[in-house]
């Protein structure tokens, strides 16, 4: 197998407030894909970003971009990397193309090469339209994907979005995924931040679930929503009729989920599983207002691993 063209090596990061932002993270990310890095606030994911970016060094461990490593070789790494940050980085007095020829400039490219970049990168997200308008005059999707245009004139090995459609409509969140899928079947590398789980989803071809700068967990989708747990019926009843439903379902092992204030079964066989509970119901007189088979989702995984983490902390801080 290749090496990886990301590679994270026990890196911690401690700022002078006392917060640990990373806490002895390690991953290996695969040339070529779209890599979703998943986890709350405050969980670790910009500082990451900056750190592989080279805008913040750590405190300890190494970390490897494009063969080169962030802290010894910065320059190497910067002439190999795009950045699109959480907010978009333009200038609302100059046009869309001035800025991203702008951005080429900053790159050391020639006047021309800039401006023919510039074109190219126009083109690609479907804004020639717009491109010789003030960037003052856009919306916040149209800002976005200037910003993301801008972080491709260096037509970069490996791009960093941080969180890249915050703030945006659907539909422009729709253009920048259709953008992403792009890159990555051309062959760029992408990490992307998110705090959409149906981003992730869409787009991540592998993930890794962060909180308090370490990883919970990582692997394709599938594999995160396998992990925590196969498919489970669900199934709401009148308050009233609940304690009778829990014990009528005692065979198929029921839990009540108190925060949704729903009785869980595990469904291993599937629909089966939900036509048995039904038919026991009704043979003890109790109505379901609503039944569904519902299999793992990444809210579940993120929900379950980041719950777990934060009882695991509290449990050792006590």
């Amino acid at each position: 197998m290749s090496p990886p063209i990301i590679s994270v090596d026990e890196i911690t990061k401690q700022f002078r407030n006392g917060t640990r932002a990373l806490n002895g993270l390690t991953l290996a990310i695969p040339a070529g894909t779209v890599y979703g890095l998943l986890g709350p606030n405050g969980a670790g994911k910009t500082t990451l970003i900056r750190i592989l970016a080279t805008l913040l060094r750590p405190d300890g461990g190494t970390a490897r971009v494009a063969g080169y490593d962030v802290m010894r070789e910065p320059a190497r790494v910067r002439e190999r990397i795009g950045l699109a940050g959480q907010f978009a980085a333009v200038d609302d007095h100059l046009t869309g193309r001035e800025n991203i020829a702008m951005i080429g400039r900053l790159y050391g490219l020639p006047r021309r090469e800039a401006i023919r970049r510039a074109a190219e990168v126009v083109d690609r997200i479907h804004l020639a339209e717009a491109a010789d308008r003030q960037v003052k005059t856009y919306s916040g999707g149209m800002r976005r994907r200037i910003d993301l245009a801008a972080s491709l004139i260096g037509r970069p090995e490996v791009l960093f979005l941080d969180e890249p459609t915050t703030g945006v409509d659907p539909a422009s969140r729709q253009d920048l995924w259709h953008l992403v899928r792009d890159l990555a079947a051309e062959g760029t590398t992408v990490l992307l931040t998110t705090q959409y789980l149906e981003e992730a989803d869409q787009l991540a071809d592998r993930i890794a679930v962060i909180d308090h700068g370490r990883l919970l967990t990582e692997g394709t989708a599938t594999e995160l929503k396998d992990r925590t747990g196969g498919a489970v019926v669900e199934l709401d009843l009148p308050a009233q009729q609940r304690p009778a439903a829990l014990n009528v379902l005692q065979p198929l092992a029921p839990r009540h989920d108190r925060d949704r204030d729903r009785i869980v079964l595990p469904a291993p066989d599937g629909a089966p599983t939900l036509r048995h509970a039904l038919r026991l119901l009704d043979r003890a007189g109790l109505a379901p207002t609503d039944a569904a088979l519902h299999r793992p989702t990444l809210d579940d995984v993120f929900l379950t691993l980041t719950r777990h983490d934060r009882r695991d902390l509290a449990g050792r801080s006590a």
